[in-house]
C-alpha cells in the first residue's frame, strides 16, 4: 500500500468521523518499535491536545496520512499488531495474489490463504451457508490494546479491496466483534454498512453470497494505480452496487405485498431512500420500472397458469380495480389480460 507524499495538502471536505482511539492505537505501534510519532502526527495535523481527547475525531484524509506514514516509517503495514512485522508492500502482495481470480469468491479465498504466509497470529476464512457468505477472523494470540484497531482494519482491508475489485458496493447483512461496544461505537455503521453487533464470538461480517460469483473488473494496470492510494478504501464506503437491481427485483418478487414503498425497500436494504434511487439510477434502472416489471411478470404468470378472474389478479398484483390493471397490462404486454389468457 502507499500513502500521500510528505507535506501533501490534506483534503478538507471529509467529515471528521474517525475516532481518535484509532490514532492512539497507531501511536502504540510507534512505542512498540521505539520510534517517535511526532512528525507523522504533525503532517496529519493532529495536535497532542487532540490526541489526548477521548471524544476527538479526525477526517478520512488525516487518517490516510497518519496510517500511510506510520506504515512506511515502521516498515510494518500491520502497525505493530502481530508478533512479526508485515513489511511495506505486504498487503499489495495480497492484492496481486487475488487480482487475477475469475470471481470475487476465488479472490477472497486466495486472500485468506496468502494471509497465512504473512502471520500466524490470526487466520482468515470464507464460508457460505444458506446463500450468505461469512468472512471471519480467528485470533491465535492476544492482541492487547491494539485488538480493536487490528480487527476493524483487517475487516475494512478486505471489504474495501473486494468492493474495488468488482467495482461494486457490497452491503453487509451483519458485522460482529468479540468485544464490548467502545465509547465511539456510533462510528461503526460508517465503516460497516449494515447492522453491527458487539460481544460476539469472533470478528467478521456476512453478505449476500451472490456477490461471490461476480467477476473481477480490475487488471494489473488498475491495481498499480490503486496501490498508490489504497488507504482510502479502508476508510471510505464504496457507492456503486452492481447487484442492487437484482436484489430489488428479488425483494419485490418475494415480498412485494409488504414492501410497497421506496422507504420500506430502502430500510430492508439498510440504505437511505435517496441512496436507493441514486444507485438504481447509476445502474440504469428506476424503482417504478422495476415494480412494473415484477407486476407484469406476476400478472402474466397468474393469467397463464391459473383460472382466477382478472379482477382478482388485478388486486393480487396491487391494482385498485380491473380497469386500471387492464390499461397498465396492455402497455406492458401489448395485449389485454383476456387476450393473453386466450392466447
Amino acid at each position: 500500500m502507499s500513502s500521500p507524499r510528505s507535506g501533501s495538502p490534506l483534503r478538507r471536505e471529509r467529515i471528521a468521523a474517525t475516532p481518535m482511539a484509532f490514532v492512539r492505537a497507531i501511536v502504540l505501534g510507534y512505542e512498540k518499535y521505539g520510534v517517535d510519532p511526532s512528525e507523522a502526527l504533525r503532517q496529519a495535523q493532529i495536535t497532542p491536545a487532540q490526541l489526548r481527547r477521548a471524544d476527538a475525531r479526525i477526517t478520512a484524509a488525516q487518517m490516510e496520512t497518519i496510517s500511510g506514514l506510520a506504515m512506511q516509517q515502521l516498515d510494518d503495514e500491520a502497525l505493530g499488531w502481530f508478533s512479526r512485522k508485515l513489511p511495506w508492500g505486504s498487503y499489495g502482495m495480497l492484492c496481486r495474489a487475488s487480482i487475477t481470480s475469475p470471481t470475487l469468491g476465488v479472490a477472497i479465498k486466495r486472500w485468506c490463504r496468502h494471509h497465512r504466509l504473512l502471520t500466524e497470529d490470526v487466520t482468515l476464512d470464507l464460508s457460505v451457508r444458506s446463500g450468505v457468505a461469512h468472512y471471519t477472523i480467528t485470533e491465535h494470540r492476544r492482541l492487547g490494546a491494539m485488538r480493536e484497531f487490528c480487527l476493524v482494519t483487517s475487516l475494512r482491508f478486505l471489504h474495501g479491496f473486494a468492493c474495488w475489485a468488482i467495482d461494486s458496493r457490497i452491503p453487509l447483512t451483519a458485522t460482529e466483534f468479540p468485544f464490548a461496544a467502545p465509547p465511539h461505537h456510533a462510528v461503526y455503521p460508517l465503516l460497516f454498512p449494515g447492522p453491527v453487533y458487539f460481544n460476539g464470538t469472533h470478528a467478521g461480517f456476512s453478505f449476500d453470497a451472490q456477490y461471490l460469483a461476480m467477476p473481477l473488473r480490475r487488471d494489473e494496470r488498475a491495481l498499480q494505480a490503486m496501490l498508490k492510494r489504497a488507504l482510502p478504501l479502508t476508510v471510505l464506503q464504496y457507492r456503486r452496487d452492481r447487484l442492487l437491481v437484482q436484489r430489488v427485483r428479488e425483494l419485490l418478487h418475494e415480498r412485494g405485498g409488504e414492501l410497497m414503498t421506496a422507504d420500506q425497500l430502502a430500510r430492508e436494504l439498510n440504505i437511505s431512500t435517496r441512496t436507493l434511487h441514486r444507485q438504481l439510477h447509476d445502474e440504469g434502472a428506476a424503482l417504478q420500472a422495476l415494480k412494473d416489471e415484477v407486476r407484469h411478470q406476476r400478472a402474466a404468470d397468474l393469467l397463464r397458469r391459473t383460472s382466477k378472474p382478472v379482477k382478482q389478479i388485478a388486486v393480487e398484483v396491487g391494482f385498485g380495480n380491473e380497469k386500471s390493471f387492464a390499461r397498465a397490462f396492455k402497455q406492458w404486454a401489448g395485449a389485454s389480460p383476456s387476450a393473453l389468457r386466450k392466447a
